[in-house]
């Protein structure tokens, strides 16, 4: 959990900051269309949302290595909560008033309290539905028993949302300490049930959001500008490669299981851009000419990024898995050579 963490929540920033800092720059050197320091993070940290739907599905085809499906699914869970609270931030922190310093200071204070009261939230549900159905015997009334775990699931969620927090930060986490505790409390059909529920609703909502992604390129009026849609994915790509392999090698001095040279390079390439981010485009209040410019960039980029990082995502990984098959088969090949040299040479004593 500890890599999930350093990647969901240091990653994220800083692929955040190379891509809206990258933006902001090239804004002024009249290379992009130009945004505003505000407008350049506020991208930065809603595209820096990944969402390797496709990879995750390839892993689990494919059956690769569980701990390389672990970080790239964990990050991918916690990484859309970090982006979405860092945008919300960096929105709150725009003020006219405010120098660029108080900003940034205003926008990190924001982020932490957002990201800690609403971790906190969910987890404080998460533990009362514990207790509360440790101590009260529901297990002869499933259905009661299942409506209440329904009500404890969207209960932080509403909460943090009205006292305006990250609803799905608090939601996050009330169902990482539930799986933990409370579900151990419920009776073998509501475990069943829940757990078939959720997967169902699940499934339904992904189909709706990429059905609404395909869409929403005939649904909005649009505002193409292609050097910032080519910069942006240049920059996420790098943003993505200074978050990976820095943190990997990191991380790498406090694991026993290492993360290989081989798993870097599939996370780096798995950071496909979701519906989040375009989610995220959608609630910007800029002028309508920067909102129309930002949508379209963070569709495109969605679009492109999921069609092509995701339909390569197999022909790599066979690829990968040949060539290593392929090494490995002329390691042994040597090694047999080697040991018949070995055994000829005895031979001749």
């Amino acid at each position: 959990i500890g890599s999930i963490l350093v990647f969901a929540i240091f990653g994220t920033t800083i692929s955040a900051f190379v891509t809206g800092f990258g933006i902001y720059f090239l804004g002024l050197a009249d290379v992009v269309y130009k945004l505003s320091f505000v407008e350049s993070c506020a991208f930065g940290s809603l595209i820096s949302a990944v969402d390797p739907v496709a990879t995750i599905a390839i892993f689990h085809a494919l059956n690769v290595d569980p701990i390389l499906n672990m970080l790239v699914f964990g990050e991918s869970i916690l990484n859309d909560a970090i982006s979405i609270v860092l945008t919300t931030a960096i929105l709150e922190s725009n003020s006219p008033t405010t120098s660029t310093g108080e900003a940034i200071m205003q926008g990190i204070n924001r982020f932490c309290l957002m990201f800690f009261a609403s971790a906190g939230i969910g987890v404080m549900f998460a533990l009362v539905s514990a207790l509360l159905l440790k101590y009260v015997d529901l297990r002869k009334n499933p259905s009661l028993e299942f409506g209440m775990m329904l009500v404890f699931t969207y209960a932080p969620y509403v909460l943090a949302e009205g006292i305006h927090l990250s609803g799905i930060m608090a939601i996050l986490f009330c169902g990482i300490v539930m799986s933990h505790y409370t579900h151990f409390n419920l009776s073998t059909v509501t475990q069943i049930t829940m757990q078939q529920t959720l997967r169902t609703l699940a499934f339904i909502a992904e189909t709706c959001v990429f059905a609404y992604l395909g869409l929403a390129l005939f649904s909005f009026k649009h505002r193409v500008e292609p050097a910032l849609i080519i910069w942006s994915i240049i920059l996420c790509l790098i943003g993505r490669a200074c978050n990976i392999f820095p943190l990997s090698f990191l991380v790498n001095r406090f694991r026993e299981h290492q993360i290989t040279r081989k798993m870097m390079f599939i996370m780096w390439f798995s950071g496909l851009r979701g519906a989040i981010s375009y989610a995220l485009s959608l609630h910007l209040n800029f002028s309508d000419e920067t909102r129309h410019v930002i949508i379209t960039t963070t569709l495109i980029i969605v679009l492109c990024t999921t069609l092509f990082l995701g339909g390569s995502t197999m022909p790599l990984l066979k690829f990968m898995e040949a060539t290593k098959s392929s090494n490995n088969s002329a390691r042994r090949t040597r090694r047999r050579k080697k040991d018949r040299a070995v055994t000829l040479s005895k031979t001749r004593e």
